[in-house]
């Protein structure tokens, strides 16, 4: 085991561009150690959480599958409506991978989180329940990305608001990624297509929450398409105002989001990318898009007038594909918990190093 951690920790950041099958290798080397673990684990490894209910509000345009099961509740089809309601989650600990965890170069996670049920209802009481459990404070309006079907995309939103503190203050919005991995042109139909709803979800965040009161936040794909659905509020709604918008790992063309930016800046408070060297999904798609990620680091930021751009290249990476440190990260949930929650931009935030005119990097608090 520490001779795969050492192997693991010794890799270099790959080139942009190039993926690295050695950091490949090695996830995978990880991956089949604790699936092993977690198959002759003893029954009395498992131990249930306690009963507080999680999970996460949600619109979704994805289709119904008519089963009552709910990870098969909503499947990866155009729905012919918006439908809301309530995502349960229900967790088991894994206590017994502790040691396992601790050797680990990423993230092992210490529960294993299940779907234990959907509870429909109409999008209004969806937003009276949000104005309430928001008690006044700004709520988050988040969406996902590319290979992310409605069971997986609900525990991850789970984990990402308890990550940067924003239970009680959370939508999420579910649009219909079919959740399989050779789809990713079919997703990008999909998300584009999307991209209405999500438009027409920010401007009644406005009316109800009022101008600059709630937050917005994408990640991967899914900061593609809050880019384009802040360009289309722009241009049908200019009235409408948001409050903190964070691209988190955006799979958007570099170029074509600086083109939005000018649109897009004036109806927002900020503007904030976070970026990582280590991101290999998205080098993945600089190869098949011809150009650079505004998720990537390294390119040319200061063209972005009035963005703000985390570079979280100095943070370890918590997971195999470098791609999801919004969730595994709470160096990265604290500093969105500084800027959606605090109100605080990047010059007055923690652990924060500026290296650029609107460029800065995330140190781990014990760096400092």
């Amino acid at each position: 085991m520490n001779g795969l951690r050492h192997n693991c920790a010794s890799m270099s950041t790959p080139a942009r561009g190039i993926l690295s099958w050695q950091a490949t290798s090695c996830g995978v080397g990880w991956a089949l150690m604790v699936g092993l673990w977690l198959t002759m684990a003893p029954d009395g490894g498992w131990a249930a959480s306690d009963d507080t209910q999680r999970g996460v509000s949600y619109l979704t345009q994805r289709d119904r599958s008519g089963s009552p099961d709910p990870e098969t509740f909503y499947n990866g089809e155009r729905g012919a409506e918006i439908a809301a309601g309530f995502c349960a989650i229900e967790d088991q600990s894994l206590d017994f991978l502790s040691s396992v965890a601790e050797a680990a170069p990423f993230r092992i996670p210490d529960e294993i989180l299940k779907l234990h049920s959907v509870q429909e209802s109409d999008v209004r009481t969806v937003f009276d329940g949000l104005v309430a459990s928001s008690a006044g404070a700004a709520p988050t309006l988040y969406t996902h990305g590319f290979f992310i079907d409605f069971e997986k995309g609900c525990r991850r939103a789970t984990v990402f608001q308890e990550n940067a503190n924003l239970v009680g203050r959370f939508l999420w919005f579910s649009w219909p990624s079919n959740g399989e991995l050779t789809n990713y042109t079919h997703d990008e139909a999909d998300l584009h297509w999307s991209v209405p709803d999500l438009a027409n979800a920010i401007a009644r965040l406005d009316a109800t929450f009022g101008k600059g009161q709630f937050n917005i936040a994408g990640h991967s794909m899914g900061g593609r398409g809050m880019a384009l659905a802040l360009y289309d509020v722009a241009v049908r709604h200019p009235d409408v105002r948001v409050g903190h918008v964070a691209l988190l790992a955006p799979d958007i063309d570099f170029g074509l989001f600086a083109r939005l930016v000018p649109r897009i800046r004036p109806i927002v408070k900020s503007l904030t990318i976070y970026v990582a060297e280590a991101d290999r999904p998205l080098a993945l798609s600089e190869q098949v898009h011809g150009y650079p990620r505004l998720g990537q680091a390294g390119n040319d930021v200061g063209v972005l007038d009035g963005v703000e751009v985390i570079d979280l290249s100095d943070l370890p990476v918590r997971s195999p594909s470098g791609h999801l440190y919004h969730i595994y990260n709470t160096e990265v949930g604290d500093d969105l918990n500084q800027l959606l929650n605090s109100d605080l931009l990047a010059g007055d935030r923690r652990n924060l190093v500026r290296t650029g005119d609107n460029l800065w990097r995330l140190q781990r608090q014990d760096d400092q």
